[in-house]
Parts: structure tokens; sequence; C-alpha cells
């Protein structure tokens, strides 16, 4: 089977490429779809036949939850059996948008959605395309980003194909997405309520209106049902082994260039993932190593300029392993605000190799 791409207007989208892939959807097929964060992997959330295939293409474990996807807050308690107070504040301040609230699921949510678990997660995305899919189709949908499971989260559409081409029915693709780092989860079911994954809407953000929301950074552990999603310590990882450097930005060039003269040296292709500061100060020992091509870099956005860092993230790191680098040393941006996602998704990519420089 191969996948059939439609082209859609990020900011008009097509009623007839919406309403084609609203009925694919309806019909229990697998339906990809831009959202602010990243692509996401659709099938119709109450159908647990269309639910099974979002794991079979992904290869995804069923003990790692969905996100259920819904066009509006009115739609929480087609899924959700209760809405706290504070949860209720955060979703009329943030959703639309790159939040997601785990809160006691309905019996009608399929276990495999849940892993079992008597909690769903729930998000309104504020993409023009992935909202009119979510009010066309009618119905929640189940959507993990559109990857092979533990790869980097697809920013575009060509990144879902690089995966998963002949594994989805469809894919409806308005360009590159605007955040590029999935979601900020808090879960409701616990007390205190607990911020799961960092994402797109801060910490900070969070707390400035339910101040008694703790932030939780564990990893879940293989062989138990995760919390909720992004939670294994190997996950948005490349198929090269990545190290990650933490601390002083000058002290973290050092570091990198020594650990990548000595990975050259061993015979190693050695990629560098960085924002653009920590590249322009490597650039001497990149230009040593140019002419024998054993030292690939890769930009991610700059340390002045987070939103980009998180948008140009995913891609870049796609795009150096695609170099066929055998390790890649990667630098952080800081671990707060909108860098605490940054790094986390970093942290994992980098299956919890942290070199710490004082």
């Amino acid at each position: 089977m191969k996948t059939k791409v439609i082209p859609v207007d990020r900011d008009r989208p097509e009623p007839q490429a919406i309403e084609e892939a609203a009925a694919a959807l309806r019909a229990g097929k697998l339906v990809v779809f831009p959202t602010e964060t990243v692509y996401g992997l659709g099938a119709h959330a109450l159908d647990p036949s269309a639910v099974q295939r979002i794991f079979d293409a992904k290869e995804r474990p069923a003990n790692d939850p969905l996100i259920v996807h819904i066009a509006h807050i009115g739609q929480v308690n087609q899924c959700a059996a209760a809405m706290p107070a504070g949860a209720r504040k955060l979703a009329l301040s943030f959703w639309a948008g790159p939040l997601t609230l785990v809160l006691k699921k309905k019996p009608a949510v399929p276990d495999l959605v849940t892993a079992g678990l008597d909690s769903v997660a729930l998000r309104v995305p504020s993409h023009r395309v992935a909202r009119a899919l979510m009010e066309m189709t009618g119905v929640p949908v189940a959507a993990p980003s559109a990857n092979r499971f533990s790869r980097p989260s697809p920013t575009t559409a060509a990144h879902v194909l690089d995966d998963l081409d002949g594994r989805v029915d469809l894919i409806l693709d308005a360009g590159p997405t605007d955040i590029g780092l999935e979601s900020t989860i808090v879960d409701f079911t616990v007390e205190p309520p607990v911020l799961r994954r960092p994402g797109g809407i801060t910490l900070e953000q969070i707390q400035s209106l339910v101040p008694e929301v703790v932030l939780v950074e564990g990893q879940g552990r293989v062989d138990q049902p995760q919390s909720a999603p992004g939670q294994l310590t190997r996950h948005y990882a490349p198929r090269a082994v990545m190290t990650l450097f933490e601390g002083p930005p000058s002290g973290v060039v050092e570091r990198i260039a020594a650990e990548a003269r000595t990975a050259a040296a061993q015979g190693n292709r050695v990629g560098i993932l960085a924002p653009e500061e920590d590249l322009l100060a490597l650039a001497p020992l990149i230009a040593a190593h140019a002419s024998v091509g054993r030292i690939s870099v890769q930009r991610y956005g700059s340390r002045n300029d987070l939103e980009r860092s998180g948008r140009e993230l995913f891609a870049a790191i796609r795009a150096l392993d695609e170099t066929g680098v055998d390790v890649i040393l990667a630098s952080s941006v800081g671990s707060d605000g909108l860098a605490r996602a940054i790094r986390d998704r970093l942290m994992r990519a980098a299956d919890g190799r942290i070199r710490t420089v004082v």
C-alpha cells in the first residue's frame, strides 16, 4: 500500500481534503495530520481496531498511552469522567494549544488508548488543519507523533514518509509545524497535579495559574504502563549514539571539541548538534576536519531564540543522522522555560547519556 499525500493550505485548509481525511478516520483508517507541535498519526479513538493500527504502524509498545485530540473543551465529557477546577482553568487559558491534560477516563475509551490505566490524555490542537479535521470528523481522535516508535518526532510530511510510508493511509501535508516540540502534559489524576512532560507551554506559565502543579522528571520503566507519553529514557532518538553535554557554554564547547578530536582520531564519523553560537566557537575544529569528512555539524536554533531552537530540533537530529555519523555530540540551550522542554528531548534522544561540564 502506498500512502496518499494531500497538500493542504495551512491557513485555509481545503474542505475537500478535510472531508476526505475525516471520512477515512470515521472508517477506521490511519490519517496523519499537522498540529502546531508535530505531525500526529490519527485514528478513531473509540474504535479499538483503528487504535490497534496505530500501535502496529509505529511498532509502539501497548504500555505507552496515546493522546486523544478533540475539537473543543465541550467534547471533554466524551472521554473524561471529570475535569477538576485546575484542569479547567488551564484548558480555558491554553486550549486550543500545546497542552495535554490527563484526567479520569470514561469506560467508552478503549483500554488500548490508555495502556489499561483509568486515565485519558486529552488536548485541543490549535493548528487550523488539525482543528478543521477534528470538527469535521466529529469523534475523538487518538494521535501520537507520526513516526516509528522512539525515533525523532516528525515536523514535516517528508519525515513521516521516511518512517511510515506504506503503513498509513493518508497524510495531510501543510508544511513544517510551528513549535516542533510535543505538548506539555499535566496530570490531574494525582494530588498535587504533576507536569509529566515539558513542552510548548512552560512550567512557569502553568504554575502562574495553578501554583500547586509540580514537576516530575522521572523515567518510566519499560515493563510497566506509562503514566503519560514520552516518559521512557530512550525516546526521540537517532540511530547514532548520542551524548548530551551541559554546563557553561564555553566549557561545553571545549569539552565537545576534545571529545570530537578523540572520536575522529579513533576512526569514527562524528556529528555535532548545537545552537549557532556553539558552532561558531567550534569553527576552527570543524574546518580542520572538513577535508577528511570526519566531522559533520547541524545547527538547531540559537541560545537567544529558544522558539527557533525547539522548531528546528527534531529536523536537525534527523538531518545529522542521515549523514551516517557514528556518534553525535550535542549541547543544550539551558534548562529553564522552553529550554526545559528542549533539554528533555535531547536527554531522551541521548538515552540518558549526559556529561556535566563544570
